[in-house]
């Protein structure tokens, strides 16, 4: 798939803008056609020197956007909107 191909090797940033390290492979849920994740390599001199074992398996809908690199969302700060969210609802529900 193309768009395979246009993702490994990307850089990815957490949205903390600290790297993450590179995408290595995605998987793709074939019934469907869709990127369930990708794989991430934490990079360093292991990767380098290709002994590194060491992967990070990312859930496709945690990436906020996609360009020259891969931004991940601020999981937390979306947790704490949603959250804040519900208690309001909570509130007009007494």
């Amino acid at each position: 798939m193309r768009i395979v191909k246009e993702l490994v090797g990307k850089e990815v940033l957490g949205n903390d803008v600290v790297s993450m390290g590179k995408v290595v492979d995605v998987d793709i849920d074939l019934d469907d056609n869709a990127i369930e994740s990708i794989i991430v390599s934490k990079g360093g001199i292991q990767e380098s020197l290709n002994i590194s074992k060491s992967e990070l398996v990312i859930p496709f809908d945690m990436i906020s956007k996609i360009g020259d690199k891969i931004i991940l969302k601020d999981i937390f700060n979306e947790d704490l909107a949603q959250m804040e969210e519900e208690i309001e609802d909570l509130k007009s529900q007494l």
